[in-house]
């Protein structure tokens, strides 16, 4: 397993070792004591996957408080163009993204630490998407901004026409609206 820095401080691109043979491939998709000789030494507590239709965004999301989320993510089926935007005030890199495609071939896992919002775009039909989470589910810790914020400079693979965004995510605020509570 390597585990690769982003322009990012703390978010950490994996790439796996992948054995391929004539019955398919085997990976090691986590191993305790790799993540935390590489500085990720995170309590996982909840596993969650999503499956999505090409063209939905799901984003841009975090979870702050007493259940801040740290997630270990990855494409089981598909492929996604994955973004982590840095929402941690005191960082010099607050309000940059990275952006990362992901997929079931190169079985990259991306490392987004708690204090960075998170999103991706399926680029495939039915992509499997999952997210090892270091927090628990809280709703009173959801916070959000809009996938379309200008500031963020995201540059999304896809048309907005094409794109499938939940109306809940429609209604986020701007990042220079929101309060960072990290």
């Amino acid at each position: 397993m390597k585990f690769l820095p982003t322009p990012i401080p703390d978010l950490i691109v994996i790439e796996p070792q992948l054995w391929h043979d004539d019955r398919g491939f085997f990976i090691e998709t986590y191993n305790q004591k790799l993540f935390a000789s590489n500085g990720i030494t995170a309590t996982f507590v909840q596993d969650n996957l999503s499956c999505s239709r090409r063209g939905v965004l799901r984003g841009m999301h975090a979870q702050a408080g007493e259940n801040a989320q740290g997630k270990l993510v990855r494409v089981l089926r598909g492929r996604v163009v994955d973004i982590a935007v840095d929402i941690r005030k005191a960082s010099k890199t607050y309000g940059q993204s990275f952006s990362i495609t992901l997929d079931e071939h190169e079985a990259k896992s991306m490392w987004i630490p708690p204090g960075f919002l998170h999103g991706f775009v399926a680029l495939e039909d039915d992509t499997l998407f999952a997210y090892k989470v270091t927090g628990f589910y809280d709703k009173s810790g959801e916070i959000g901004v809009r996938w379309d914020d200008p500031d963020l400079h995201i540059d999304w693979p896809m048309n907005p026409e094409e794109l499938i965004v939940s109306e809940k995510d429609r209604q986020l605020p701007f990042l220079k609206d929101i309060s960072s509570p990290f």
